[in-house]
């Protein structure tokens, strides 16, 4: 498929109606991002008291928790190829909408959930309810927040082929932004509200509301309804459809052996920093924030990089940066293992932060390079499907990645393991990327 398909269909909004749907596109996603950083460090520790009063053991209760954090990003999986389908039948601004009011409704539900009475403890009938509660919660924001597969179909919308890596660039940025000031936010808000745990999902879900409104009152539609007829196919086969677009399937897999890759890294950073360094809960709020400036700033380096590069160079250098990143952090992981005494040290620190910026970096280059290179090669008319089954497989990398580095992050007590699993995942990437390079046009 040539570049020239691209620039068909329908016309592109003006340039102010252009930069008020990627102005709400950045919303969309910063809130998505936000919630998910604000409700992410507290939950487990507003579960507890529910768990306890269910006298499930210690390995059931990391099980029920582990099943609130997953079900948020299998919903994503399962809804993101529909949300952008339907986005393309009947329009990007109703997808958008509709999303933002779903992460008002369901971040309130998990402030009613935490109202259950927790002292003295609750009763199992009422600590029941909380916990359906709280997983009703998770589902709905998962669905409302398999979005991001037609916040990109909107930027595909309003920018040409040659600046569409740097249009994608914003969805990285919106991811930095909310994943830095969502566990601020969480942090200051249980202070302000230390009597009171419903603060923390009224926050999301205010914020979610602000994001709704200014969506709803700038947002002009970049996609008018099209009425695409739909194929006669099941969910699975029009994502098989896809996958088998020239070009797009690898780039599917590269996508989602990165997301591996980095969400496991993500999972374990806050046990690594315990183990090796001593870290405090209070710490690891400012190790997350930390990676998340590192996300904020490199998100904003990568646009003028894609007016001099190629998209698949800079995602070979975004990957080859993840990769060493990772490297080095397994290195010191295997360092204070080693020897105890360098977690007190300057120097593994200094490596350790050194390492996470440099992963940091090369991820926010992977994905506006993976998510630009696959819109060239989509269909104008399905830009939003073709996206959401990419943002549907980075969903189960996520799913995929904190499982996988949990569980090896045990396994050995150097705790190095999920860093060299996830570099010898890197390293297949990098043997994908050759395919890549001729395949997508410019």
């Amino acid at each position: 498929m040539s570049a020239a398909r691209v620039e068909t269909g329908a016309p592109r909004p003006d340039e102010a109606a252009s930069r008020a749907a990627l102005l709400v596109v950045f919303l969309t996603v910063f809130i998505d991002l936000l919630g998910f950083g604000i409700v992410l460090p507290v939950m487990p520790r507003q579960a507890e008291p529910f768990l306890n009063a269910l006298g499930l053991s210690p390995a059931a209760q990391g099980a029920a928790i582990g099943v609130l954090f997953s079900s948020f990003s299998l919903m994503q999986f399962l809804f993101s190829p529909f949300w952008g389908r339907l986005s393309d039948r009947i329009g990007r601004r109703p997808m958008l909408l509709l999303s933002l009011a779903g992460s008002v409704v369901f971040y309130a539900v998990y402030a009613v959930a935490v109202l259950v009475p927790s002292d003295p403890a609750p009763s199992r009938e009422r600590a029941a309810l909380a916990l359906g509660l709280m997983l009703l919660s998770r589902i709905g924001a998962g669905i409302a927040g398999a979005s991001v597969g037609t916040a990109a179909a909107v930027i595909a919308d309003c920018t040409t082929p040659e600046n569409r890596a740097r249009g994608m660039a914003l969805i990285g940025i919106a991811f930095g932004g909310g994943f830095t000031l969502g566990p601020l936010i969480a942090y200051f808000g249980l202070a302000l509200f230390r009597q009171q745990p419903w603060g923390v999902g009224a926050i999301a879900s205010v914020l979610s509301l602000v994001a709704f409104l200014i969506a709803a009152t700038v947002f002009r539609e970049t996609r008018p309804a099209q009425g695409v007829p739909e194929r006669q196919r099941s969910g699975l086969g029009r994502m098989a459809a896809v996958l088998s677009t020239p070009g797009v399937g690898a780039l599917v897999l590269v996508y989602f052996l990165a997301i591996v890759s980095f969400a496991g890294f993500e999972s374990t950073i806050a046990r690594l920093t315990r183990s090796a360094f001593g870290m405090s809960d209070h710490d690891n709020f400012l190790v997350f924030a930390f990676i998340g400036v590192m996300l904020l700033l490199a998100g904003g380096g990568y646009r003028p990089l894609a007016k001099r590069f190629s998209e698949q160079r800079l995602l070979a250098a975004g990957v080859l940066l993840v990769l060493v990143g990772i490297g080095l952090l397994g290195g010191v992981a295997w360092w204070v293992y080693r020897d105890p005494s360098a977690g007190q040290g300057v120097a593994a620190k200094t490596l350790f932060y050194a390492a996470a910026a440099v992963a940091v970096a090369g991820f926010a280059a992977v994905n506006p390079s993976v998510s630009a290179l696959i819109s060239k090669q989509a269909d104008p008319a399905r830009q939003g499907e073709v996206l959401g089954v990419n943002q549907s497989f980075a969903s189960l990398g996520r799913i995929v990645g904190p499982f996988l580095g949990s569980f090896l992050f045990g396994v050995h007590p150097s705790h190095a393991l999920p860093f060299a699993v996830s570099v010898m995942l890197l390293f297949g990437v990098l043997a994908l990327l050759p395919r890549i390079a001729g395949g997508a046009p410019r």
